[in-house]
């Protein structure tokens, strides 16, 4: 399942947040999985990398406000969230469930999402930008 949250990155952040929780309370383990892909833009690229540059400099910035430029900074960058069920055969039911669920709940309704299939043609090329990823 793909989400295209855009420059949202505190509802992305809500949706990472959100899957872990799932993740701890029905002990999924390796089953639900995510990964995050931000995508920067080529003007608010530029922006965002003197943006960095200034907020080292620093060494006694407040760490709980975020400037203006770390808000332009996030608002710069594309983010996707790149979510992978991991269950076996036997788990359709519970598959399923999931694939119901995760769309209808807040943070993923709000975003743009694409569910690829095992079968689907772009499950490959799905497969491999998830595994490159960190």
């Amino acid at each position: 399942m793909i989400y295209d949250f855009g420059g949202d990155e505190e509802a992305a952040q809500q949706a990472r947040h959100k899957i872990d929780g799932w993740k701890q309370g029905f002990r999924l383990g390796d089953k639900l999985a995510c990964k995050f892909e931000r995508e920067e833009n080529a003007a608010g690229g530029a922006e965002a990398s003197d943006a960095d540059g200034e907020d080292r400099k620093p060494a006694k910035k407040a760490a709980g406000k975020k400037s203006k430029d770390a808000v332009a900074k996030n608002s710069a960058a594309r983010v996707r969230l790149l979510v992978r069920l991991g269950f076996s055969a036997h788990e359709k039911l519970t598959q399923q469930r999931w694939l119901d669920r995760i769309p209808s709940e807040e943070p993923f309704a709000s975003a743009k999402g694409e569910t690829i299939r095992q079968g689907d043609p772009e499950f490959e090329k799905s497969s491999a930008l998830y595994e490159g990823l960190d």
